[in-house]
């Protein structure tokens, strides 16, 4: 088992991860920091969410900035505003103990862009963004990216499957004049992935792959039980019965699914609230400030609203219905099982999705198991 020091991390760095509980290295950081610290390299990660990403590429793109400089020398992108502030929140924290002071700007939709131009105009060194605000900023003339000398691609699927496929492109165009490197990570490499690296990576660029086998974490239980849709609801409250203090998230197919089961365990006398995309922004931030400093016990959401979410210590994730595309059920069942803890994905299946189930097993190399609730 390797220490942050014996990859090449600084002492003043791994005296304020130890204090954030990260005192052992993941196999995403063992692998990634030493090529990432030591050379000037293109990087590509694949591994799922929840294996440790942001500090295998948040540490050593610290290391690198030049605090003597003004210029903007990293660029972190992120699908959505949930991950960009998180990303920001850990890197921050990184940073307590180090001498020279390295600034971090977030931007992001949903927010006054005009607070984000003020924030941009004071020195940074690190900007962590969803690609579509910062094409915004960039057309504007408020943020100068010609300095860069680091672009990080993080959850890089997740970016292309929400549609952000042609401000990526512009993005990494707008970078090519400086000899920057991208360090790009993705739990899957779907064809539009390879396109990026084949269009704008070095052929050659190292590559670490974590547990290729398993697409989906091995400490997670996959469950299914048969029911209809009457009895849905009734089976998610004895579920919900069962399980006492703990915590979860429910994923529903629609906005106004997620909605209406929310009010109806509110109903039964659940701490449960929905999140869905044509929520406010407040009301959205205001129910994942309540889901995690765990004043809200069950959150129920749409698969868009939830990307991103990292929240320790669920220990299940429930699908009302199953999603339509398997990669989707990679990302949902991901909520579980953090950190190397154990979770349960528990599938409600109508009789006619029994099909659906082993088309999932076999696709995702994971084994469902039949029960009762």
């Amino acid at each position: 088992m390797s220490t942050f020091s014996a990859l090449g991390i600084r002492e003043d760095y791994i005296k304020s991860i130890k204090e954030i509980g990260i005192s052992t290295p993941s196999e995403i950081q063992e692998k990634a920091i030493p090529i990432l610290l030591n050379a000037k390299t293109d990087f590509i990660g694949l591994a799922q969410t929840g294996t440790g990403k942001t500090a295998a590429f948040g540490l050593p793109v610290l290391h690198q900035i030049d605090t003597e400089s003004n210029h903007i020398q990293a660029l972190i992108l992120s699908p959505t505003r949930e991950l960009v502030q998180q990303i920001k929140k850990q890197l921050f924290k990184f940073t307590k103990y180090v001498d020279e002071k390295i600034f971090l700007e977030a931007v992001f939709g949903g927010e006054k862009i005009d607070r984000q131009i003020k924030n941009l105009k004071r020195t940074t060194h690190v900007v962590v963004a969803t690609p579509g605000r910062l094409i915004d900023l960039i057309e504007r003339g408020d943020v100068d990216i010609s300095h860069v000398t680091t672009v990080i691609l993080d959850e890089a699927d997740e970016m292309l499957s929400m549609g952000f496929k042609q401000d990526l492109n512009r993005i990494l165009k707008f970078t090519t004049k400086n000899d920057r490197n991208i360090w790009l990570f993705s739990a899957t490499m779907p064809e539009e992935i390879k396109k990026i690296v084949k269009t704008y990576m070095e052929p050659n660029a190292p590559r670490v792959e974590i547990n290729p086998k398993s697409l989906v974490n091995e400490n997670i239980r996959h469950q299914f039980v048969r029911t209809t849709i009457k009895e849905k609801t009734g089976l998610i409250t004895t579920f919900l019965e069962k399980r006492g203090r703990q915590r979860g998230i429910i994923f529903c197919r629609t906005k106004a699914g997620a909605q209406n089961l929310a009010v109806q365990l509110i109903e039964e006398g659940f701490s449960a609230a929905a999140l869905e995309g044509d929520m406010q922004q407040k009301e959205r931030d205001k129910v994942m400030r309540a889901f995690k400093n765990e004043s809200l016990q069950y959150l129920i959401s749409t698969d868009v609203a939830a990307r991103g979410i990292d929240v320790r210590g669920l220990e299940f994730v429930i699908h009302h219905q199953l999603p339509e595309q398997t990669e989707y059920y990679t990302h949902r069942s991901g909520r579980t099982a953090r950190a190397g803890k154990t979770g349960i994905s528990l599938a409600l299946v109508l009789p006619y999705e029994i099909e659906r189930v082993h088309e999932i097993q076999k696709e995702l190399n994971i084994h469902f198991t039949e029960v009762d609730v």
